[in-house]
């Protein structure tokens, strides 16, 4: 089973409760306050939009723009 890219945790808990811990060790992660019968499509879009608006590392620094070596 490939790696996990993107984990929606619902009901506002903001842990992973050990679910996937080491599948989801580069996973981006949103946690929404909505309850998971009440998930909805619009839910989802929501989660895929705040993924695609972040810059994966997987694990790396961030480069610093002034940085001397």
């Amino acid at each position: 089973m490939p790696d996990v890219d993107l984990l929606i945790r619902t009901a506002g808990e903001q842990r992973l409760s050990n679910f996937l811990l080491w599948h989801a060790a580069y996973a981006e992660l949103v946690f929404l306050d909505v309850l998971w019968p009440d998930f909805r499509a619009e839910h989802y879009r929501q989660a895929i939009q705040s993924y695609h608006q972040r810059n994966r590392r997987f694990g790396a620094a961030p480069q610093l723009a002034n940085h001397a070596p």
